[in-house]
């Protein structure tokens, strides 16, 4: 007949064997789990890879080629990916079914970008009515920028010397007068944000001094944003004309260029 210690030690062995069952199926498990994941990823890593070279067609700018390149990283992150600037080009090293998603971000994202035409109608005011109108017309891809000149180049004196042979030396710089316009956009679901500067010069009768050879240049300056809606002309501002006392209206109109 066994004793209570010798009752309770069998007890707390036979309590005790589930536990020393688990522990050495986990232990076994562990190398056998170790083995599969390894076998897993060994064939992972044994799918082949394939090269294949994407050109842009709408994407010029280099900033805008790395911002695809990025997309791309970003997207596929087991590929490798370079930018090719010389060609305008995108190599992707990677396997089939990645090469077919930078294929569809590329397409994507390589789109044409729109274009605009904007009409800048300047009407001279005299007394409140308009005496005579002038339209200039330029073309700008949303996102880029395009400057129209119209006018002379005038020469200003900055400076002279003399050099050891005694000769005067004089520097010339010059000045653009007459016309300038500079219009940038971006299309957005409101429709167009323009940023624009219209620049009015001339040239004065009158000198600043009656030893001086410089010109007086005199100059108005309109610069700012807007939302245009697309086909609705919108008056921009209105400035004085240099030396006169007549005003100018400034008007803009932008037109989806087919």
């Amino acid at each position: 007949m066994k004793t209570d210690s010798e009752a309770g030690n069998c007890s707390r062995w036979f309590s005790a064997l589930p536990l020393a069952v688990i522990t050495c199926a986990m232990l076994l498990a562990v190398p056998a789990i170790s083995a599969q994941s390894a076998a897993t990823e060994s064939k992972t890593n044994d799918i082949p890879e394939a090269y294949q070279t994407f050109y842009l067609s709408n994407v010029t700018q280099a900033a805008d080629a790395n911002d695809v390149s990025t997309v791309l990283r970003n997207m596929i992150p087991r590929a490798r990916i370079f930018y090719v600037g010389s060609q305008n080009a995108i190599s992707v090293r990677a396997r089939a079914e990645d090469l077919l998603l930078a294929q569809k971000i590329i397409s994507d994202v390589d789109r044409a970008r729109k274009a605009y035409r904007l009409t800048y109608s300047i009407r001279d005011l005299d007394g409140g009515k308009s005496s005579s109108v002038r339209h200039v017309s330029l073309v700008v891809l949303s996102g880029g920028k395009t400057v129209v000149k119209q006018g002379s180049r005038v020469p200003i004196m900055t400076g002279s010397f003399d050099t050891e042979s005694s000769k005067a030396d004089t520097q010339v710089q010059y000045v653009d007068v007459g016309l300038n316009i500079e219009a940038s956009l971006e299309a957005s679901p409101d429709g167009v944000r323009l940023r624009t500067r219209v620049e009015q010069s001339s040239v004065a009768d009158d000198k600043p001094g009656a030893s001086s050879q410089d010109p007086v240049i005199r100059q108005a300056d309109l610069e700012g944003v807007s939302t245009l809606v697309v086909g609705k002309p919108l008056v921009l501002g209105t400035m004085d004309i240099p030396g006169t006392p007549s005003q100018q209206e400034i008007e803009v109109v932008a037109e989806p260029v087919s």
